[in-house]
């Protein structure tokens, strides 16, 4: 077993912590939630199959914080002294999504799903989209996104149409080689359709840029997406109000609209993710540092491609030393979840599953099991609690669990 220190201290004497990173592996799920069945993803398990499907996974710094106590995992133990806190969240927003993850974990519970369109887009929607862009519209159905860049690109690239399509989640994406559609042009036409989609209550538009040739198309890291706005108050608002400082990494500016946000920094990756919540932990003093790791679902999730989305979990679990050296004994580290994409699940989209929740930093956290958490709320609330701001309306803090 691999040994991860405890940070040493509790925290500073009024019960507040300095800094706090929430990162969020996105769709790393831990087996179907509850209302599973409901949403058509009865057994799905995105971490347990994973490990399955690769003969056991070798995680040992997770494992020594707690994961192994979080689920059973093929090759990661459940040890007795783990240097975390150890959990799991049970969703409680109306739908499987990125937003409604972020959201809820945020503190803003969504009690109605987004639309969406498993027929494609109205007729009128799609026109004034062409109308306003100047280019016709190729595809308007669901599609898994590297399929139907395959089976579209080469005629955008002869036509110079735009690629549209859509998913089980609420989404209006539009796909563009970057050799034929400027990524300006592209961005812009997002924001177009952000505004078309609007009244329709789609819940994101997300520019999907690609590169390469007919049977070789790789989408590229200038994704950009366009979300609608939180309809109400979320713990980053919160926290920007009381002047504490809140600084989004990789998508998280995108899925709150750039609200309660200090600085929003984009990525190009995992990796580079995990890079740069290191540097910013060199110089911030106070605050929140908001983390999505996108790689999971995006290269492996939707793909169904276990064997990746493995190599990406061993991936996570080497560069993590490197963020738990800069975890003191006045921080909080909560690693968890936004829902799940079981890559050995039928079909191409997300399912709903519960999340692990691990806590590294204050001393009192190391073995404390945190059980079942009601909703993922419980997660803004005890962020809320450790930096000293009003709580949500929404969860339950473990925050007095931990130090």
């Amino acid at each position: 077993m691999h040994s991860v220190p405890a940070a040493g201290a509790a925290p500073r004497e009024d019960g507040q912590a300095a800094r706090v990173v929430l990162l969020v592996l996105d769709s790393c799920g831990c087996g179907a939630a509850d209302d599973a069945a409901a949403y058509g993803d009865a057994g799905a398990d995105t971490l347990g199959h994973t490990a399955a499907a690769v003969g056991g996974l070798s995680l040992p710094t997770l494992e020594a914080l707690g994961l192994g106590r979080v689920t059973a995992l093929e090759g990661v133990a459940a040890v007795s002294q783990p240097s975390g806190a150890f959990g799991r969240l049970q969703p409680r927003g109306a739908g499987k999504d990125t937003t409604t993850g972020h959201w809820e974990l945020a503190g803003l519970v969504l009690e109605r799903p987004f639309r969406t369109f498993p027929s494609g887009f109205p007729s009128e929607l799609i026109d004034a989209f062409v109308a306003a862009t100047g280019r016709p519209v190729l595809g308007n159905k669901p599609a898994s996104g590297t399929e139907i860049i395959e089976e579209l690109g080469a005629r955008q690239l002869a036509t110079g149409a735009w690629i549209v399509y859509t998913s089980a989640d609420s989404v209006f994406q539009l796909a563009a080689h970057e050799s034929c559609i400027p990524l300006a042009e592209l961005y812009a036409a997002c924001e177009t359709a952000r505004r078309l989609c609007d009244p329709l209550q789609v819940g994101r538009v997300i520019a999907r840029p690609y590169v390469g040739q007919p049977g070789s198309f790789v989408r590229t890291y200038n994704r950009h997406d366009y979300g609608m706005p939180p309809p109400g108050p979320t713990l980053l608002d919160t926290l920007s109000a009381a002047g504490v400082p809140v600084i989004g990494v990789g998508k998280i500016g995108d899925i709150f609209s750039g609200r309660g946000l200090s600085a929003s920094l984009r990525t190009a990756g995992n990796r580079d993710g995990l890079a740069q919540t290191v540097a910013q932990l060199a110089t911030l003093t106070r605050g929140l540092i908001f983390v999505n790791l996108i790689d999971f679902d995006a290269l492996y999730g939707h793909r169904r491609d276990a064997v990746g989305f493995a190599a990406a979990l061993r991936e996570l679990d080497a560069a993590l030393p490197a963020l738990l050296a800069q975890v003191g004994p006045r921080d909080l580290l909560l690693i968890t979840a936004d829902h799940g994409n079981d890559p050995t699940y039928r079909g191409t989209d997300h399912t709903r599953e519960q999340v692990p929740l691990l806590a590294y930093g204050p001393a009192n956290a190391a073995g404390r099991e945190l059980g079942l958490r009601g909703g993922f709320a419980d997660v803004a609330a005890t962020i809320a609690e450790a930096l000293g701001v009003a709580a949500p309306a929404a969860g339950r803090s473990f925050w007095g669990e931990l130090w």
